[in-house]
C-alpha cells in the first residue's frame, strides 16, 4: 500500500512535470503544501525528503525561501508519447538514438534471416501494439518487444544483449510517459502502420520497403530541450 508521503510526493512530481517549470523555479511554500493536503509537517517534510532525493525540487529555509524546482527531467517526445526519465548519465534523446540505431541495423539483418516463427512471433508483437494504444507505457513497453522480435531475428546475438541493456537502462530511469495530444488514436494507428510495414518488410525479404519503411521510424524521435 503506497504511504501518504509517497503518494504526495508522485501527485508533486506530475504536476511539476504536467506545468513544465523552469530550473530554479519557485514551486509553493512548504506551509502551503501542508495546508493543501492536510497532512502533518512530517509527512509533508517525508514527501520533499522523497523528492529532494529524486533531484525534483530543493527547499530553502528562511523569509526567501520554499521549495524550488530542481533541474527537470530529461524529456523526449517519441511520435505522440512524452517521456522524462530520471538519473541517465547521458542525455536521454541520445540514448534513443542509440536504440534507433540498433533497431535498424537489426532490421537490414533479419530481412535475410527471418523464420517462419520470428514471422508469428512478429504478428503476435504487432497485436499487442494496437491492444495497447489506451496506455502510454504500456504502448511503449509494447513497442520494445516488437523491436525486440527483430533483434532476436538477425541472430546477432552480442548485440542482442546489447540493446537488452539499453532496454533495461530506459525502462529504469523512465519517470513518466503521457500522450501529447488529446486524442491520440491517428498518430498511433500511423505509428502501427509503419510497424507492420517493417514486419511485411522482414518477412517478405523486400530491402525496398524496408528502406521507406526505415525512414519513416527514424522520423518518430523528436528532441526536446
Amino acid at each position: 500500500m503506497t504511504s501518504v508521503p509517497d503518494r504526495i510526493a508522485a501527485e508533486l512530481e506530475k504536476e511539476i512535470l504536467e506545468r513544465r517549470f523552469e530550473s530554479g523555479a519557485r514551486f509553493a511554500l512548504r506551509t502551503e503544501l501542508i495546508e493543501r493536503f492536510s497532512v502533518s509537517a512530517n509527512a509533508m517534510n517525508e514527501a520533499l525528503r522523497i523528492l529532494r532525493e529524486r533531484g525534483v525540487v530543493h527547499v530553502k529555509p528562511g523569509a526567501q525561501g520554499g521549495v524550488f524546482v530542481a533541474q527537470p527531467p530529461p524529456q523526449v517526445r517519441l511520435g505522440v508519447i512524452d517521456v522524462w526519465f530520471r538519473g541517465l548519465r547521458v542525455p536521454a534523446a541520445e540514448v534513443f538514438e542509440a536504440r534507433t540505431v540498433l533497431e535498424n541495423t537489426f532490421a537490414e539483418v533479419a530481412v535475410e534471416r527471418t523464420t517462419p516463427a520470428d514471422a508469428r512471433d512478429l504478428d503476435w508483437a504487432l497485436e499487442e501494439m494496437r491492444a495497447r494504444k489506451g496506455d502510454a507505457v504500456q504502448y511503449l513497453e509494447a513497442n520494445m518487444r516488437f523491436h525486440a522480435v527483430i533483434a532476436r531475428a538477425a541472430r546477432v546475438p552480442l548485440l542482442a544483449d546489447f540493446y537488452e541493456s539499453i532496454v533495461v537502462l530506459l525502462r529504469g530511469a523512465l519517470v513518466r510517459a503521457e500522450f501529447a495530444v488529446p486524442d491520440p488514436r491517428p498518430e498511433l494507428d500511423a505509428n502501427i502502420a509503419v510497424h507492420a510495414r517493417l514486419a511485411k518488410a522482414i518477412v517478405t525479404g523486400d530491402r525496398r520497403l524496408l528502406a521507406a519503411a526505415l525512414v519513416d521510424h527514424t522520423a518518430d524521435l523528436v528532441r526536446f530541450s
